[in-house]
């Protein structure tokens, strides 16, 4: 399945250095099957988003993905795409970015023709052909219906999607300079909230996080000094913190990392789908790497 990471330290601006595929040094690594794109999105001092993504299709070089990459951000988005719709295209790679606003996404959606009909003049903003940045689209839509508020947004796109769409699963992060949101949506996969505090459960340790397959690997020094919210599609490290998102569960982490909580969706989909329902690109997306 894709591997969703995101990371604030508002209102602290933090370096850390991230590593989003490591080398294949064992049968067991090379026997996993390889992403196709690798993403992280940051924020300029200034506030413009700062997205570093490529397609790991098999003519480009993965080096890329196995480069440490350092920035500098209160917010940072990291995803691994295994692709479910869309070719290996970098339009089609995470994160991807909507008014100044970035988003990732781990789920299948279907019947986009529907969604699509459904945005309006608001698909003019997707430039590829998954069905994550369409579901984007509809928040952004949702946004300027709700003058700006992203709580009630994607609460509203979320409602619409469990309710019109045939859904796997809508898992989401979305991220601006100063606040982070994330959805699990239903019970399909994990996601998982670290609220951190300044050096971590011993209280003088920088940021050390690694994903168990190997993918994503995070640092920050400066972690040791600051508090943090991390957000996961797995527990990155032996921390008690660590705690899933319930299903339909939306939390909201501001500019001074108050985390709000709440379920929005208290139901399954109307229109369920299994896994054995998938196409076969689509089910190995969404199978465990």
């Amino acid at each position: 399945m894709c591997r969703l990471f995101g990371l604030s330290a508002a209102p602290h601006r933090v370096r850390a250095t991230f590593w989003l595929l490591e080398a294949p040094d064992s049968l067991a690594q090379q026997s996993r099957r390889e992403p196709d794109g690798t993403g992280l999105g940051v924020f300029a001092a200034d506030g413009t988003p700062v997205v570093d993504k490529q397609p790991l299709a098999a003519y480009q070089d993965p080096q890329f993905a196995r480069e440490a990459k350092e920035r500098e951000s209160a917010t940072f988005l990291a995803h691994i795409r295994y692709a479910s719709t869309g070719g290996l295209d970098t339009r089609n790679t995470h994160p991807f970015e909507q008014q100044g606003r970035l988003f990732a996404h781990n789920g299948v959606l279907e019947e986009l023709p529907k969604l699509e009909a459904h945005l309006g003049d608001y698909r003019d903003l997707v430039a590829g052909d998954t069905d994550s940045e369409r579901f984007f689209a509809l928040i952004t839509k949702q946004i300027d219906a709700h003058d700006g508020d992203i709580n009630a947004a994607i609460t509203a796109a979320a409602r619409w999607v469990a309710e019109n769409l045939p859904v796997y699963a809508i898992n989401l992060i979305l991220t601006t300079p100063t606040e982070l949101w994330a959805l699990r949506y239903p019970d399909t996969h994990d996601l998982f909230l670290l609220r951190r505090g300044a050096g971590g459960p011993h209280g003088d340790r920088h940021l050390e996080h690694a994903s168990t397959a190997s993918r994503i690997r995070a640092r920050s020094g400066a972690l040791s000094e600051h508090p943090a919210v991390v957000v996961a599609s797995e527990r990155m490290d032996e921390d008690p913190g660590w705690h899933p998102l319930r299903p339909g569960e939306l939390l909201h982490v501001d500019d001074h990392l108050t985390c709000m909580r709440r379920i929005i969706i208290d139901h399954p989909p109307r229109h369920p789908l299994p896994l054995d329902a998938l196409g076969v690109r689509a089910a190995a997306s969404q199978a465990a790497t």
